[in-house]
C-alpha cells in the first residue's frame, strides 16, 4: 500500500473519530411495543351449512394493535405476507378441509414486536379434471423428457416483469445436450407415470437410481458437486399429488391466460419431476395429450424459475415420423427467366406494421433488382438502398390464394445470402391468419438464418403460448450455408413436426389436435434486414441474395 493512501487513510479515521466526540445529541424517539394485538379472520363464504367457507379456500384477515406500525402474517404453508394496515386476503389452497395456524407478527418503533396465532379451518374445492384426464389418460400414462426440443430444461427469472417471468430468459438446454455427458445423461431415463387411483391422482417417478441433482442439493444424496450431476438417490415410491390454483407471479401477466394453466401439481413426501431443485410443487404452463410445460420455483431460491418440457413420446435423436410422403403434389423449379410464377407466387410489399412487427429495416417491393427468376434459381436481393421510406429493399414471396395444404413433406434446395444483419427465412404461415390472428394460426419455421450468427440454422413452430422470443426452436451449425446449396426439409404430420437440413434432423415437436398444425398452411420465401433476430447491419453491407433451386411439397 502506498504512503499516500496510508496518509489518507489516518487523515479520514481521524475525522470520523473527532465526529465521535462531539456531544450526543441524536434522540431516536420513543420505543413502543404494541399492545391489544387483535385479529379476526372472515372465511368467504362460511355459512352454518358452510362452517369452512365456500370452497375457494379464501380467508380476510384484520389485525388491529396499538403502537404498531405494520404487520406480518406468517402461514404454516410456509408462504408470508406483509401488510401495513394488518389487511390481508389469503388464498389457501390445499385441497379438502385443512386447519392453519396463522402467526401475526406487530411490529412497535424501533422494531419491538408484538406476536399472537390464530387458527382456521378452511376448505378448497379447486379442480381440473381436464388436466388429471391428460396425464393419466383416464388410467395411468407415461411421460418421458422432450430431449429433442431446445428448452426442454431451462432457467428464467422469477419477479414481476411479465415480458420474461414466464419462459427460461436465462438458460435454455439444447435438443438432447444432456445425454453428452455421463454426468448428466441420466436425465434422459427419466419415466414420469401419472395415473389415478380410487379418483385420487398418484405419480411414481423411475430413474435407473440415478437423479439429476442441481449442485446446490447435492448433499441430499449425501455428496457434493460444483456442477450439476447424476447422483445415486432413491426417489421414493408412489406419490399422492394435490392439484390448487397458482398464485405464481405469471398469473398476475396481464397475458397470463396464454402463458399458464394457472394449475399446480403438488406432490407428496418429497416427490419432484426427475430434476432435483429441492421443489416439490410445480406449475403447469400447457399441456395436451402428449405435450407438457412446467414451471417450479427453486427451492431456496426464489429469484430463480426452472422450466420443465416433457412429452409422451420417449427420447430419440432419431425419431420416426411415421410416415413418408412421396406424391409430389405441387413444385416450382424456376426454369423460365423472368418473374416469379405468377400463378404460383404473390408478393407481399412494404415495410408492414413496425417493420412487418419485428423492427425489421427493409422494404419488401416486387421489381426485378430484389426478385427474379434467373439462369435456373429463384433469387431474392436484399439491397443497400432508400426504398419505400426504408434503407434497404428486399422481397418477400408467398403462395397465399395460390397453394395451400395440410400435412406432407416440404424440399427446398437453397444458398443463403452473407452479411451482419441479412434474416433469410423459409416458413410456412397458417392460411386462417386473417380470422385466426397469429400466433393462433401458426407458424412453421423450416429455416432462418441470422448473418450475425453464420452457419447456425434455427427452426422454430411458433402458437399460443409460444410466440415471439419464446418460440419453440431448436439449431445445428451447418457449413457452408451461404456459399453452397442445402436441403432444407419439413415433416409434417399429425404426430410430429420435424425440420432438417441436408437429412440431418434441426428441430422435432410433437403435434396434436390442441395445436394449430392441423390445417392448411402456405409457403413463405424472404430476406428480411435487421430487426428483432436479424440484429445490427454491417454499415458495410451492400447486397446479397438468397438463391433457390426448387421448392417441392410432398404428400
Amino acid at each position: 500500500m502506498s504512503k499516500k493512501i496510508i496518509i489518507k487513510i489516518v487523515s479520514l479515521f481521524t475525522i470520523l473519530l473527532m465526529t465521535g466526540c462531539q456531544k450526543d445529541d441524536f434522540e431516536f424517539g420513543s420505543i413502543d411495543t404494541p399492545t391489544n394485538l387483535n385479529v379476526t379472520a372472515e372465511i368467504v363464504g362460511k355459512t352454518p351449512t358452510n362452517p369452512n367457507g365456500d370452497g375457494s379456500g379464501i380467508v380476510k384477515f384484520v389485525a388491529t394493535a396499538d403502537n404498531a406500525i405494520s404487520y406480518k402474517y406468517i402461514y404454516d404453508d410456509g408462504t408470508s405476507d406483509s401488510s401495513p394496515n394488518g389487511k390481508i386476503t389469503k388464498r389457501f389452497t390445499k385441497t379438502g378441509v385443512n386447519k392453519y395456524t396463522v402467526t401475526v407478527a406487530a411490529s412497535g418503533k424501533g422494531g419491538i414486536v408484538s406476536n399472537t396465532t390464530i387458527d382456521v379451518e378452511v376448505q378448497s374445492d379447486f379442480s381440473d379434471d381436464q388436466a388429471v384426464q391428460l396425464l393419466t389418460g383416464g388410467t395411468s400414462k407415461k411421460w418421458y423428457w422432450a430431449a429433442g426440443e431446445a428448452g426442454h430444461l431451462g432457467v428464467g427469472q422469477n419477479d414481476g416483469d411479465p415480458a420474461k417471468n414466464f419462459y427460461a430468459n436465462y438458460y435454455q438446454a439444447g435438443a438432447f445436450e444432456k445425454a453428452a455427458s455421463p454426468t448428466s445423461s441420466c436425465l434422459y431415463d427419466n419415466v414420469l407415470t401419472f395415473s389415478v387411483d380410487a379418483g385420487q391422482l398418484k405419480y411414481q417417478l423411475n430413474n435407473g437410481g440415478a437423479t439429476f441433482f442441481n449442485a446446490a442439493f447435492a448433499s441430499v444424496a449425501g455428496g457434493s458437486s460444483p456442477d450439476d450431476a447424476c447422483l445415486s438417490y432413491d426417489t421414493g415410491g408412489i406419490k399422492t399429488v394435490s392439484l390448487s390454483p397458482s398464485e405464481s407471479v405469471v398469473t398476475k401477466n396481464p397475458d397470463h391466460a396464454t402463458q399458464t394453466r394457472g394449475t399446480m401439481l403438488n406432490f407428496s413426501d418429497g416427490g419432484f419431476m426427475g430434476y432435483y431443485i429441492g421443489q416439490s410443487s410445480y406449475e403447469i404452463l400447457s399441456i395436451t395429450a402428449n405435450r407438457m410445460v412446467v414451471r417450479a420455483v427453486m427451492g431456496g431460491n426464489p429469484a430463480l424459475a426452472w422450466y420443465h418440457v416433457f412429452t409422451t413420446t420417449p427420447p430419440n435423436q432419431n425419431p420416426d415420423p411415421g410416415v413418408d410422403y412421396t406424391n409430389l403434389i405441387w413444385s416450382d423449379d424456376f426454369n423460365v427467366d423472368g418473374a416469379p410464377d405468377p400463378t404460383k407466387w404473390n408478393y407481399d410489399l412494404g415495410q408492414g406494421s413496425n417493420g412487418w412487427g419485428n423492427n425489421e429495416k427493409q422494404n419488401y417491393t416486387n421489381t426485378a433488382a430484389n426478385v427474379i427468376v434467373q439462369g435456373g434459381n429463384l433469387k431474392i436481393t436484399a439491397k443497400k438502398e432508400a426504398s419505400g421510406g426504408a434503407a434497404y429493399s428486399s422481397a418477400r414471396l408467398k403462395t397465399d390464394d395460390k397453394f395451400k395444404f395440410t400435412y406432407g413433406k416440404i424440399e427446398i434446395r437453397a444458398k443463403l445470402p452473407i452479411g451482419a444483419g441479412t434474416w433469410p427465412a423459409i416458413w410456412m404461415l397458417g392460411s386462417n391468419y386473417t380470422t385466426n390472428p397469429w400466433p393462433a394460426c401458426g407458424e412453421i419455421d423450416i429455416m432462418e438464418h441470422v448473418g450475425n450468427n453464420q452457419n447456425v440454422i434455427l427452426s422454430t413452430l411458433h402458437y399460443p403460448g409460444r410466440s415471439g422470443g419464446n418460440g419453440n426452436t431448436g439449431s445445428k451449425t451447418i457449413a457452408n450455408v451461404s456459399t453452397e446449396f442445402h436441403v432444407y426439409k419439413a415433416i409434417w404430420s399429425p404426430t410430429l413436426v420435424i425440420t432438417y437440413v441436408d437429412d440431418v434432423m434441426i428441430h422435432s415437436v410433437p403435434n396434436d389436435a390442441s395445436l394449430p398444425f392441423n390445417n392448411d398452411f402456405f409457403l413463405i420465401l424472404n430476406v428480411a434486414m435487421g430487426g428483432n433476430l436479424g440484429g445490427n447491419i454491417d454499415p458495410a453491407f451492400t447486397q446479397s441474395s438468397m438463391e433457390i433451386d426448387y421448392v417441392k411439397v410432398y404428400q
